[in-house]
């Protein structure tokens, strides 16, 4: 019972004079902490800048429309042929009655257009788009407003511009309502609108294209099919039977020759998540490769100290210390050095994060990159740097604890 009553006691006399020991030489102890803080630093950074990556990059892609199937007929030599393939209104009509899980469709006709720009003919994409393109595509109506159902059903001479676009064509003016001329035909400005997320050009939309009733082009053009065709799934879940649906209805209301490209994003995104975990495992690793760079610092340290200090262990053992005492004392350095390094690097770590974040938000052109520490890579950054203190310390430990009172005593 007494034991029980003195081992508090013990624990903070052992805890003490191991602080003791490291203040007294407070410069090797900040040196041989600065490998653990550089290490517990890195863990953090690692993660928070992959689990932002990841967001970022899932973000961008999802940006470019939810749950979304697209697709477009794949060209055959025979122009006959290839008339009778291409995908019609009443296609998506028969994928949305078809599919359950199916809950917008939409089809799109580009035409390659030129209309006079400061003088000059510039090159521009008209592109007719049926109801639900702006909800599949998530398109950002910045002025005015989007087609409505008079408008998409009565072949109305209307348009909504792109932001450059509309602001090569109206620098100075307000564009909503103004009329622009597109080849022989003249249309109304509606609206202007952007991408929330930007394809570079590899979808249908460009920086210079304007959208029109999918009716107009079709009464200008005399064409009934759509190049490219979406469609959008009620859950992420059900991307992939509604692929499988949208190609079985698509063969079976064409001849057994025509092929099509029906993909989703889907593939995409799981590439985008394993290369984040990739990336993640790979950078941690590294991580965990300067954590134990600094452990080996701890034990190189720890064991010249015992050297040192060995006149000092055979006192304190000939006047009754203990060989768990000793033990206790030197893992209780190790310890207190990682444990402080690890704390001092994931200090370091958030106000890094902090200060990016702060500054990333004076930068609209970085949209939704948004930098937050990992409450999981702090757990993980501190409970390594506690072990690497532990699994690093116990030689030295072990070696002091093991040295004989008599020797001890006369080492100079």
């Amino acid at each position: 019972m007494a034991s029980d009553r003195n081992k508090p006691i013990l624990l903070g006399e052992t805890w003490r004079l191991a602080l003791q020991a490291l203040t007294a030489n407070k410069f090797r102890t900040m040196l041989t902490m600065l490998g653990v803080i550089i290490g517990s630093a890195c863990i953090v950074l690692v993660v928070t800048v992959a689990l932002t990556g990841k967001r970022y990059i899932i973000v961008q892609i999802e940006g470019v429309g939810a749950n979304l199937i697209f697709g477009e007929s794949v060209p055959v030599q025979s122009r006959f042929e290839r008339l009778a393939d291409e995908v019609t209104p009443a296609d998506l009509e028969a994928i949305k009655q078809g599919v359950p899980q199916v809950v917008e469709t939409a089809g799109t006709h580009d035409s390659p257009m030129t209309m006079v720009v400061n003088g000059k003919n510039h090159p521009i994409h008209l592109v007719g788009v049926t109801p639900g393109f702006d909800r599949i595509r998530r398109l950002a109506i910045l002025r005015g407003r989007y087609f409505d159902d008079d408008d998409l059903a009565t072949r109305s001479k209307v348009c909504v511009l792109t932001e450059p676009l509309a602001a090569a064509l109206f620098p100075v003016e307000d564009p909503v309502g103004k009329t622009i001329r597109v080849g022989e035909l003249y249309f109304t400005v509606i609206g202007v609108f952007r991408e929330r997320v930007s394809t570079f050009g590899q979808a249908e939309i460009t920086s210079e294209s304007i959208l029109v009733p999918f009716s107009m082009i079709k009464s200008y053009t005399g064409s009934e099919y759509f190049r490219t065709f979406y469609v959008q799934a009620a859950r992420a879940e059900d991307v992939t039977a509604v692929t499988a649906a949208v190609r079985g209805i698509l063969r079976s209301r064409h001849r057994p020759g025509a092929k099509y490209s029906v993909q989703n994003l889907s593939s995409v995104l799981e590439a985008a998540r394993m290369i984040s975990i990739a990336l993640t495992v790979l950078l941690i690793l590294m991580a965990f490769i300067a954590l134990t760079i600094s452990g080996i610092g701890i034990m190189n340290i720890m064991l010249v100290t015992v050297t040192e200090r060995t006149h000092e262990i055979g006192i304190r053992k000939a006047v009754g210390a203990s060989r768990d005492t000793i033990l206790h004392q030197f893992l209780m350095e190790a310890l207190m050095i990682s444990v402080a390094g690890g704390l001092f690097g994931i200090a370091i770590a958030v106000t890094i994060t902090a200060l990016i974040s702060y500054a990333v938000s004076y930068f609209p052109a970085a949209g939704d990159l948004h930098f937050s520490t990992s409450w999981m890579s702090v757990v993980i950054a501190l409970v390594v740097s506690c072990s690497t203190g532990i699994v690093f310390g116990y030689l030295p430990a072990n070696r002091a604890a093991q040295l004989q009172p008599t020797e001890s005593l006369r080492y100079e």
